[in-house]
């Protein structure tokens, strides 16, 4: 886990639900709107922030390696 993430969410798909907050607290806020933003969208690897876009319930959350732009999630099929 040496590669930097990129974290991204969409937020034409995000709906607010607020369970990337609950599950990795710090690492993702909720806007006046309640759209989701990661609080630091370059960051190393977590195991939190990688639960938060596994339970994301519309999949908002992409992450992808900064240096290569390689999906991490969700993984390539």
């Amino acid at each position: 886990m040496g590669d930097r993430w990129h974290v991204e969410v969409d937020r034409s798909v995000c709906i607010g639900s607020g369970m990337c907050v609950g599950t990795a607290p710090g690492d993702f806020t909720l806007d006046a709107a309640r759209q989701s933003h990661p609080a630091a969208p370059e960051r190393d690897p977590s195991e939190p922030v990688m639960d938060a876009a596994e339970g994301c319930p519309v999949e908002a959350i992409t992450i992808t390696l900064v240096e290569t732009g390689e999906p991490v999630f969700p993984p390539e099929e």
